[in-house]
C-alpha cells in the first residue's frame, strides 16, 4: 500500500468550498460524459454516519472502457467501471474506488478542509503523515495536462468580478486572505507481486492530475456558485445528475453490438502479465503512454 497525503489551498473559506465543490463535482462530471463514457450517479442521499453525524452517502459508476489497453478488453466487461463511494460529512469526507474483478485494487481518500495555508502537520488526529510522503500542491503553478488546460482557468489570468480576487501570483499561499486547505490522505493498494509499486505509483500520478484540475475549477468557476445556497447547489446537482446519467446511457444504448468475448477459465496470474510485457501486449506501466484517467473528481 502507498500512502500519501496531498495539501492543496485555494483562495476561498471552507464554508464557501461546500459550495463551490459540489457544484465543480456536478458540472465537472456531466462535461467529462458522453460517448458511452463517465460518470453515472447511482446513489445520492442523506446519511448519518455515528461518528461524524448527518451527510451526504453518494455511490458512482466510471466508465473507462476505451481507456483501456487491447489486451484487457480481451477479459473485462464490455461496460467497464469503476465504484467510487463517497461520504461527504463536510468537512471531513471519505471516498473509496473499487474495482469488482480486481478484487486487490482500491483507493480510499479521507479529506479535512480547514482554514489555513496548509501548516496543520497532524490534521487527521491520528498518526502524522511522514514528511516525505506530504505535497503540497499548487493550483497556480503546478503543470497539468496540456488538454486539459483552459486560459479560463488559469489563476494567473483568473479574475472573479463577484469576489474581486485575483489573479494569484507566486507566493500567493502566504499572504492571500481568505485562504484554506484541502488535506487529502491518499491510500492506494494493488497487491499484485511484480505489478504493486510500479500501479500504486502509477494511481497517484493520476490522482494528483486530477486534483489540481478539479481545484483549479473550483475557483476560477467562483462566479458561477458563489452566492448560491446548499439548497441551490443540491438542485443544481441533480438537475446536472439527471443530465449525466442520460449522456452515459444514451450513448451506451446506441453503440454498436460487438462480437462476444473469449470466456477465461482462470485470472489472469503474475506469470501471464509479465508474458504479455515481454511480447509488447500489455504496456510498461513505469512509462504509460496513454494514462487511465477517472473522469471524476474525488471529494
Amino acid at each position: 500500500m502507498l500512502l500519501k497525503e496531498y495539501r492543496i489551498c485555494m483562495p476561498l473559506t471552507v464554508e464557501e468550498y461546500r459550495i463551490g465543490q459540489l457544484y465543480m463535482i456536478s458540472k465537472h462530471s456531466c462535461e467529462q460524459s458522453g460517448g458511452g463514457e463517465g460518470v453515472e450517479v447511482v446513489k445520492n442521499e442523506s446519511d448519518t454516519h455515528p461518528e461524524y453525524g448527518r451527510g451526504q452517502l453518494t455511490e458512482k459508476r466510471i466508465y473507462l472502457n476505451s481507456k483501456l489497453p487491447a489486451w484487457a478488453k480481451t477479459f473485462v466487461p464490455r461496460f467497464f467501471y469503476v465504484t467510487e463511494k463517497s461520504w461527504n460529512f463536510y468537512p471531513y469526507t471519505i471516498t473509496e474506488y473499487s474495482v469488482s474483478y480486481l478484487p486487490k485494487f482500491s483507493i480510499r481518500i479521507e479529506t479535512r478542509f480547514e482554514n489555513n495555508n496548509g501548516d496543520n502537520s497532524n490534521v487527521f488526529g491520528d498518526t502524522p503523515t511522514q514528511a516525505e510522503n506530504v505535497s503540497f500542491l499548487d493550483i497556480l503553478s503546478d503543470p497539468i495536462p496540456e488538454k486539459h488546460y483552459k486560459e479560463s482557468e488559469d489563476l494567473s489570468r483568473w479574475q472573479s468580478s463577484k469576489t474581486g480576487r485575483g489573479p494569484l501570483e507566486n507566493g500567493w499561499r502566504d499572504n492571500h486572505k481568505p485562504i484554506m486547505c484541502s488535506y487529502k490522505r491518499v491510500q492506494c493498494s494493488f497487491e499484485v507481486y511484480g505489478l504493486q509499486t510500479r500501479t500504486e505509483e502509477f494511481v497517484h500520478r493520476i490522482i494528483r492530475d486530477i486534483l489540481l484540475v478539479g481545484h483549479r475549477q473550483a475557483v476560477s468557476w467562483i462566479d458561477e456558485w458563489h452566492g448560491l445556497s446548499l439548497e441551490d447547489v443540491r438542485e443544481y446537482e441533480q438537475v446536472m445528475q439527471e443530465k449525466t446519467n442520460s449522456k452515459v446511457k444514451s450513448s451506451q444504448n446506441t453503440q454498436s453490438p460487438t462480437p462476444p468475448r473469449p470466456a477465461f477459465s482462470r485470472s489472469m496470474s503474475v506469470t501471464d502479465e509479465r508474458s504479455l510485457m515481454k511480447m509488447g501486449a500489455m504496456p510498461d506501466l513505469s512509462v504509460p503512454n496513454s494514462p487511465v484517467r477517472l473522469n471524476s473528481t474525488p471529494e
